[in-house]
């Protein structure tokens, strides 16, 4: 379908019949002022195709003017069936009619049947979502009605997409059935999955939960029955075999034994220590004669070793003593050579400088008057760079000069401006006449006006004076003055008395300048390092001296050669012989050091050898042998006393043993008996409760209940199961459905946001989020103006999907770009021109200046009996 023209007829302010004519195929735009009636075309635009013409609902009632009547609706569309005209009016008299050419096709309830099967639906048909009304930024209606139908119109669009989706894959059957599977869980379970409070399914699980209790509760009274009477059992087995006499008897018996057996060991055992403790006084007796031996023989040892030591370091410390004298002779001797030698280098040395100064005074007598000549070239040109500085710093500069020609400038437009304010007098002479009319002795020139701008005296000739007040007012004399006390004084200021004689001055500052720019040139070339620098050079150059008696250079450098190899020679036999005087030196420190430290160990040795008084090696190994005799004596009795010894930790383990048994076997007597005792108190009261028969019987209860609740799990896990599969069988029509939209939208996001994309919302149908530079952003708060981008490029996806689907629809936008800036309209504009290729898009738009750059084909609104056309 598409629209080729509109007529609006008694249609709110439009009393009189108004048409849109020539709409054609791709964009067109009627762009008109506001509330010039296109909201009003939007609105009978969407009556017409979805308001019944029976309808008296409130949106067909605005439509009605103030002064009454009935709204009357024709559009003309190009089907596959050629251009009809589609009719409809409200209210008064209503009708519905589609006519080709004039021949009625259809009427009344066929015409909205007729209008419904070419829009492709009901109310909520796809064709909707291209409608977009003025100020909407988003896809969703705004009441709860509209809504409902505009997300019933997006599922219908499942059909017109892939063709597809029947039966229990989309449709209201798709709804129906997931209603009924949701209200059949409702019964048994949450939202999350959980059974239901109160519901039957969480009743069989409680049912089963308290029988499994019973059951649990039930058994453990039966087995705690039999364990008791299987307990009791065994203990009275038990205090019968530990009170048997053989048994009493024969623990007593074995207890006196052990008893006995321990008291002897301990006796034998009292005799062992004593064996080992002389054992231990005989080792210490050993070893302290060992030391003693040891020691008289180390102290002998170390008194030998110590002379010896001493001997030794006496004889090293007299030979360094010795070596020490010898070095620091021959160290005094080098020295008083190298200072010879050093005096002669000094000489040969003054010589040679002395030669060389004369041959360069001789060879510098042509620099040094070059020099002088450039020294007194540069005085020179510094002394004309100081006074032509000097100059250059009276007068007015160029900017001061700017400034005084300013200000004389000001003073004679001033004195313009109040001439041309001031009264004016005009000679005019008459041919031949030889008067003449004179202001200071100079006569007026023929028909040229004068200004008085002050008191005036003029002089006639043979007549007289003529003398002339103008008055107050009759010149602006303050601007005047202004300007003259400004310039006179600038002028005093700098001392000068008028502007000639400042800008004579200006002349000489600027030839002053120039001048010092020229000596300053000229002493940089003379004296680029500065005079001081030219007078060092002139100095460095000796003067010849007249009594020339300075040998040859190459001689006198040779003599200062000779002299330094000699110096050279004498520091290092110096220096030789310094090192071997530190050397002998050290040596000697060390010998005397070492000598001292050896009489100190003599000293030492022979203190603690007398110490030992008359202790001799012979007594002392006697003493020793003596006590190895009694510490292998004391060995053997020890040994003997072990061997005959019995064991005593064997004896305290046997007694441990048999006291053990003793006591263990009174304590259990003791616990058997009240033990058995409970065991019969506890048998007699549970075996009258009937437990193995109540056990028997809720058993059964279990396995019944458990077999319900069986039922009840398979039945929810087939609804849930069932669920999933609807849910999973709707969401791939969905994604049938997300495919050619996202397509579509694809290219006309790119030409806002490169690389943006668009999520959809599975439940709504509508867009979510959007991506742009990987950053996700929910539509919600997106600006305004990004809102109704999104939802003006997601129609016109829409709207070519239908178009594929063959289904052309209209897009009509009533000023959808209002927060839209200019540089995104533009791109805007660039996708409307991108869709409109085989597509219908009128834009109704009332910014004239924005929307002139969109193109198009531009409408009118005009009186039908009119005859403009579209452009």
């Amino acid at each position: 379908m598409k629209l080729r023209a509109i007529t609006l007829e008694n249609v709110r302010r439009f009393t009189d019949p108004v048409r849109v004519d020539g709409i054609g195929d791709g964009l067109n735009v009627l762009c008109e002022p506001n509330e010039h009636g296109k909201s009003t075309l939007f609105d009978a635009i969407q009556a017409l195709f979805f308001k019944p013409h029976g309808s008296r609902d409130r949106d067909v009632t605005a439509l009605r003017p103030h002064a009454g009547g009935a709204p009357r609706v024709t559009v003309e569309v190009e089907t596959d069936e050629g251009v009809l005209a589609i009719t409809k009016q409200w209210l008064s008299k209503p009708i519905a009619t589609v006519t080709r050419n004039g021949t009625l096709v259809a009427q009344a309830d066929q015409a909205e049947t007729w209008i419904a099967k070419l829009l492709g639906g009901g109310a909520g048909d796809p064709s909707g979502l291209v409608w977009v009304r003025q100020g909407a930024t988003g896809l969703t209606a705004p009441s709860r009605k509209e809504e409902e139908t505009a997300l019933e119109a997006r599922r219908d669009l499942l059909s017109s997409v892939t063709g597809e989706v029947e039966a229990m894959t989309g449709g209201q059957r798709m709804d129906t059935a997931l209603k009924r599977c949701d209200a059949e869980l409702d019964l048994y379970a949450t939202n999350t999955g959980r059974p239901k409070a109160n519901g039957p399914w969480k009743e069989a699980q409680d049912e089963v939960a308290r029988l499994e209790g019973e059951l649990a509760r039930l058994t453990d009274t039966a087995e705690a029955l039999h364990d008791a009477l299987d307990r009791r059992r065994r203990a009275r087995r038990a205090l019968q075999d530990l009170e048997d006499p053989e048994a009493v008897a024969a623990r007593v018996a074995r207890l006196d034994a052990a008893t006995a057996a321990h008291r002897a060991a301990e006796r034998y055992g009292q005799q062992v220590d004593e064996a080992t403790r002389a054992r231990d006084a005989a080792r210490l007796a050993l070893t302290a004669a060992q030391d003693a031996l040891d020691r008289f023989r180390a102290i002998h040892a170390d008194r030998t070793e110590a002379q010896t030591q001493f001997d030794a370091a006496e004889a090293t410390a007299t030979q360094a003593k010795a070596a020490h004298e010898t070095a620091r002779t021959r160290a005094a001797e080098a020295a008083r050579a190298l200072e010879a030698a050093q005096a002669a280098e000094a000489q040969a040395d003054a010589t040679a400088r002395r030669a060389r100064q004369q041959q360069a005074a001789r060879d510098g007598a042509a620099r040094r008057a070059e020099l002088a000549a450039r020294i007194a070239q540069a005085q020179e040109a510094r002394a004309r760079m100081e006074t032509a500085s000097a100059a250059a710093k009276t007068g007015p500069d160029a900017a001061a000069l700017r400034e005084l020609e300013d200000k004389a400038r000001a003073v004679a437009l001033a004195e313009a401006a109040r001439a041309a304010q001031a009264p004016q007098v005009t000679v005019s002479y008459d041919p031949g006449a030889e008067g003449r009319v004179r202001r200071e002795g100079q006569p007026l020139d023929d028909a040229t006006p004068l200004a008085v701008v002050g008191a005036t005296v003029l002089t006639l000739d043979g007549i007289g004076r003529l003398d002339i007040q103008p008055g107050a007012g009759s010149g602006d004399d303050a601007s005047v003055e202004t300007a003259q006390r400004a310039l006179r004084q600038a002028l005093d200021a700098r001392a000068l008395p008028d502007l000639d004689a400042a800008r004579t001055a200006a002349e000489a500052r600027a030839e002053a300048t120039r001048q010092h720019g020229e000596a300053r040139a000229v002493y940089a070339s003379l004296a680029p390092d500065g005079l001081d620098a030219l007078q060092a050079a002139l100095a460095a150059i000796p003067e010849a001296d007249a009594q020339d008696d300075a040998p040859d250079p190459a001689e006198a450098d040779a003599a200062l050669s000779q002299a330094a190899d000699a110096r050279i020679a004498a520091q290092s036999a110096r220096d030789a012989a310094a090192e071997a005087l530190s050397d002998a030196r050290a040596e000697a420190t060390r010998s005397d050091t070492a000598r001292t430290a050896a009489a100190d160990r003599l000293r030492r040795a022979k203190e603690s050898l007398a110490k030992l008084g008359d202790a001799s090696d012979e007594a002392l190994t006697a003493a020793r042998a003596t006590a190895a005799d009694a510490l292998e004596q004391a060995d053997a009795t020890l040994a003997e006393q072990r061997r005959t010894a019995p064991d005593l930790d064997a004896a305290a383990a046997s007694l441990a043993r048999a006291q053990a048994v003793d006591t263990q076997a009174r304590a259990d007597i003791a616990r058997l008996k009240p033990e058995i005792a409970t065991f019969d108190e506890r048998i007699a009261a549970g075996s009258g409760h009937a437990v193995e028969e109540r056990l028997a019987e809720t058993t059964e209860q279990l396995e019944a209940a458990r077999a319900h609740l069986g039922r009840i799990d398979r039945e929810v896990a087939v609804l849930t199961l069932l669920k999933q599969v609807l849910e999973t069988a709707r969401t791939e029509a969905r994604e049938r459905y997300f495919a050619p939209i996202a397509k579509e939208l694809q290219p006309l996001l790119h030409i806002l946001w490169p690389d943006a994309e668009l999520q959809w919302g599975h439940e709504t149908l509508l867009p979510e989020t959007l991506t742009r530079d990987g950053q996700e952003e929910k539509l919600t708060v997106l600006s305004g103006g990004t809102q109704e981008q999104i939802a003006l490029l997601v129609r016109l996806a829409f709207a070519r999907m239908l178009a594929r689907d063959g289904r052309h629809a209209p897009v009509i936008l009533d000023d959808a770009l209002v927060f839209t800036d200019d540089d995104r309209i533009e791109r805007m504009f660039d996708a409307l021109h991108r869709q409109a290729g085989d597509l219908q898009i009128l834009v109704l738009t009332c910014r004239q200046r924005a929307f002139r750059d969109l193109g198009g084909r531009t409408l009118t609104l005009a009186p039908a009996g009119d005859t403009a056309t579209a452009r």
